[in-house]
């Protein structure tokens, strides 16, 4: 058996006047990369900030700085370095002829995790897309790294198949991957289609990675999906079936977690597994209550929801880990859920939470149907608030409460 050797790594960052804030590297995104390290394998020996007015066009952070990161790599025995923002193939290979050692951006490191934790074949299509289109802009500059590709972290995924050899084939390996994910959408919406058929509404779970929502489906399902305090540990989608009560049952979806300065490759590269977000009846925002970057991390998730979701969709704010802080620390609210997943508080709170949201999307309707659809009625017992039954020269008149779905399957028998 092989075996596996931790990768020491100097981590560094640069923050920048001429950034913006979701390009600035601070000592709170210096910890998430050190996760995110952590999680690809490797282990932090020393962490660098440096402060400019603006990169340098050289080396990025400035060629004493630069200095300073390889007296760090020499002193400590690293064998990498990994930049806390996006570089260009130049600074990389300028940065690689300093240090002497390979130099990874903030994106390479998600997409080495990436390549690591996708299991089904959906979605190692969308890692290796992803990968392909970061890497073709940077091939002309990727100077000595592109030797080291086969071993390690961030030469995992497509390396095996020497990219350096030919943009085209690249070019087209990227064509025929969006074609294989194109097919994988068209899947997903007839999917779709037939659930929407048998009206069962679709819930899905969103939030910023590690927050707690495959232990949240484990716990309302009563599934074993692997539940890890860990980075991306979920990257393929999971949807069961949940019964909220004896008139609702949904599907719950488990999305990626998202994260701050997520590469838009993987956005894109991972549209159709976040078409679920696009297509659901209600989302769940699963907040880690304990995190001390929540308000951040809220931030990040509401904007990545916007750019994805439907801007109609209703949201729960779900304030996870609950058990961990004080519970003047969770702000109060019609749409607020507080609740642990591990010791199952606040579920039943959620439940009510998730049924009184996807029931404000409800009609109060009186129908009249022929007595040859006298079927209906048993249907409508079972799926929709039923108030009134009447049988009249003109037919059943039935008066409910139906959701959209039921709805426009009966309007044409409508009395209005």
């Amino acid at each position: 058996m092989e075996e596996h050797i931790i990768e020491r790594a100097v981590l560094a960052g640069l923050c920048a006047d001429c950034f913006q804030k979701e390009e600035q590297a601070t000592e709170q995104t210096l910890d998430e990369l050190e996760t995110l390290l952590n999680t690809a394998g490797g282990v932090c020996v020393a962490k660098v900030l440096q402060n400019r007015h603006a990169p340098d066009a050289h080396s990025f952070v400035g060629e004493g700085k630069a200095e300073e990161i390889r007296s760090l790599v020499e002193h400590h025995g690293a064998g990498m370095v990994v930049f806390d923002n996006d570089l260009s193939p130049s600074q990389i290979r300028s940065l690689e002829e300093i240090t002497g050692v390979t130099v990874l951006d903030r994106s390479a490191l998600i997409l080495d995790i990436f390549a690591q934790r996708a299991h089904t074949a959906e979605g190692r299509l969308q890692v290796e897309l992803a990968q392909y289109k970061y890497l073709l802009p940077k091939l002309s500059g990727m100077g000595q790294s592109m030797s080291r590709l086969g071993g390690g972290i961030g030469t995992r995924g497509p390396g095996e198949t020497k990219l350096e050899t030919d943009r085209r084939h690249i070019r087209l390996r990227i064509s025929r991957l969006e074609e294989e994910l194109e097919q994988v959408r068209k899947l997903r919406a007839v999917e779709r289609r037939r659930r929407q058929k048998n009206e069962i509404p679709v819930v899905a779970l969103v939030g910023y990675t590690n927050t707690g929502k495959s232990t949240l489906l484990n716990r309302l399902t009563g599934s074993n999906i692997p539940a890890n305090n860990r980075l991306f540990d979920t990257l393929d989608t999971t949807t069961r079936q949940l019964e909220i009560s004896e008139r609702l049952t949904v599907l719950l979806s488990d999305t990626v977690g998202f994260i701050a300065k997520l590469p838009h490759h993987l956005v894109d590269a991972f549209r159709a597994t976040l078409e679920e977000l696009a297509c659901a009846d209600l989302l769940i925002h699963v907040i880690d209550a304990a995190d001390p970057e929540r308000e951040a991390h809220i931030q990040v998730v509401d904007r990545l929801i916007a750019q994805l979701a439907d801007p109609n969709t209703p949201i729960i704010r779900c304030y996870n880990k609950a058990d961990l802080v004080q519970p003047e620390a969770i702000p109060i609210g019609n749409d607020v859920a507080v609740i642990s997943a591990r010791t199952g508080q606040g579920i039943d709170a959620l439940f009510a939470l998730i049924e009184r949201e996807l029931s404000k999307h409800r009609h109060h309707v009186i129908f009249r149907l022929p007595y040859s659809m006298g079927g209906q009625v048993e249907a409508l017992h079972d799926k929709a608030e039923v108030l009134r039954v009447d049988y009249t020269d003109a037919g059943i008149e039935i008066e409910v409460n139906c959701d959209e779905i039921l709805y426009g399957r009966l309007a044409q028998y409508e009395v209005k």
